[in-house]
């Protein structure tokens, strides 16, 4: 026992990156001897806490992994879904299903899930109030279990409507998990890690998408007798959340704002920021808190009504709107006609396919790395004017690579670019954002309005590029160039930087241009000058 304490103390020590033996180690450690104790040592490091990086491993991995798994892995069992549906049909009714009605049935498969990510976000304000940010991951996972019992079973029981509800309750559970997520995350660490710790929300969307690409290979569950499977995966990660998540802290912003509970709080700290002495922390919240108490209960309303976060708002919904318009959806359309183009085989396809998933998941992980010394602003700006750019480029290459053999490679490669781009910085710094830019008191309702415009523009671009494309053909991607510029030039002149700032130092810097008082409240200001003396001093 002695030795795991002291692989514990050690590991504590360590750098931001994430290992599975770090969080092999704390499993075993939470299992034979318990949370409290486990609490306790882990707070007595010195550097980040493993506690820290477990939660937000867990976090995502039955969370923004599954909503990025669940992104791709319809792909590769399409034609057996629609053999399914086929096979049902006339088992029921005695006749061949009609084009139409088949098409119909798979494009609802398809579009629901962005149906049930709306509703789910609507719904996070409510569940976040009751059970907390933990409790709402951990309820959460019901909606993943009950979404894989229904997609798993679906064919066993001769409905495709199975499959279809199972499509929605798992948009839920990702609707939820977009908004509650982040928001976890973003209360439990230091402002000095606070993007870092975030892009575990991106960098498992991006696994989520690789491993669902991966599992629909033919040599594992694309063929006839086992596309069920990738469904009934599902609940591998929601059961893995489930074992671990209930013993790691709830948020300390939460327990102490909106609980009340400071000796819960105290512990929270000291196990996430992995150090006994919490006081200056706690001393911030207090007065974050008691500056609040004069607020009524926020509402979405309210924070329309607000000058106070009127800029703030209409970032968080020019970023999130950007996040689904910038065009990446879209580029999936074009993908296996670029490829079978370039002289690829159809069976190379889902295999060459594997780099998309790839470049895709490097780049977030680089992202996650560099964010806290770069910055969010230069991340979002860079990512979309390289993501134009490109979008360019893969519009020259798609109107001459009928006269070169050579030029659907370069298509390709332009598609890599657009994909590296996007995870650079707009893929996984949209989330960060919504909750940097709103204090506690507004948070929850602000991921309401984020989520809803994130699920609303989704739907969006599925719905109507079919339309843009066949109207524009090869040009179709210019809409898309035009967007990524924009936002660009909005984040250039109107986002502040919040990179290390804390809360109320993100709120004065949009002072100004919501033009209202930028005097911070005073008991705040001297909690926050105390924490620099210590800092400078010690």
């Amino acid at each position: 026992m002695d030795a795991i304490h002291a692989v514990i103390r050690l590991l504590c020590k360590r750098p931001l990156l994430l290992s599975f033996v770090d969080i092999t180690v704390l499993v075993l450690h939470l299992v034979f001897i318990g949370e409290r104790e486990t609490c306790s040592d882990l707070g007595s490091g010195e550097g980040g806490s493993l506690w820290q990086k477990c939660a937000a491993f867990f976090g995502a991995l039955g969370s923004s992994f599954l909503y990025g798994y669940n992104l791709s892995v319809v792909n590769a069992p399409a034609n057996y879904i629609k053999a399914f549906y086929n096979k049902t049909w006339q088992e029921r009714y005695g006749e061949p299903i009609g084009a139409g009605t088949v098409t119909l049935l798979w494009s609802l498969t398809v579009s629901i899930f962005a149906i049930g990510g709306l509703v789910g976000a609507l719904t996070v304000p409510f569940l976040i109030k009751i059970f907390g940010r933990k409790g709402t991951l951990l309820l959460n996972n019901v909606n993943a279990a009950i979404a894989a019992l229904l997609m798993a079973l679906g064919e066993t029981a001769a409905s495709f409507e199975m499959l279809i509800i199972g499509r929605f309750v798992i948009g839920l559970d990702s609707g939820i998990a977009l908004s509650a997520l982040p928001m976890y995350l973003g209360e439990i660490a230091p402002r000095q890690v606070r993007g870092s710790i975030g892009q575990f929300n991106s960098i498992f969307i991006c696994l989520g998408v690789f491993i669902g690409q991966v599992l629909g290979l033919p040599e594992i569950f694309h063929q006839e007798t086992r596309w069920i499977w990738l469904f009934a995966f599902l609940a591998a990660p929601a059961v893995l959340q489930l074992c671990v998540l209930p013993f790691l802290p709830e948020s300390p912003r939460f327990l102490l704002i909106e609980r009340r509970d400071e000796a819960r709080a105290e512990k929270a700290f000291q196990a996430f920021l992995g150090k006994q002495d919490v006081s200056l922390e706690l001393e911030e919240v207090h007065a974050e808190s008691r500056a609040q108490n004069t607020v009524a209960a926020v509402t979405v309303l309210d924070v329309f009504r607000n000058r106070n976060v009127r800029w703030q708002l209409i970032t968080v919904i020019v970023t999130m709107a950007s996040y689904q318009l910038c065009g990446l959806n879209a580029i999936w359309y074009y993908t296996n006609g670029i490829f079978e183009k370039a002289g690829f085989a159809k069976s190379l396809i889902p295999y060459i396919t594997l780099s998309t998933g790839g470049i895709e998941t490097l780049a977030a992980i680089i992202s996650g790395l560099v964010i806290e010394k770069i910055g969010r602003k230069p991340l979002l700006i860079f990512g979309f004017s390289a993501m134009a750019l490109f979008f360019g480029l893969l519009t020259i290459f798609l109107n001459f690579q009928d006269r070169y053999s050579w030029m659907p490679y370069l298509s390709f490669a332009s598609i890599l670019a657009l994909i590296a781009s996007f995870c650079s910085g707009p893929g996984g710094i949209p989330f960060i954002l919504t909750g940097e830019l709103f204090e506690q008191s507004y948070r929850s309702a602000a991921f309401m309005i984020a989520g809803t415009v994130n699920w609303l523009a989704n739907f969006a671009v599925g719905l109507l590029f079919p339309f843009i494309q066949e109207a524009l053909q090869d040009y179709a991607f210019v809409v898309f160039m035009v967007i990524c510029v924009m936002a660009s030039v909005y984040f250039f002149f109107l986002l502040p930087e919040t990179k290390s700032k804390t809360f109320l130092e993100i709120s004065q810097s949009f002072a100004k241009i919501n033009k209202v008082s930028d005097a911070p409240d005073q008991e705040l200001e001297d909690v926050l000058l105390n924490r620099k003396a210590q800092i400078f001093f010690f």
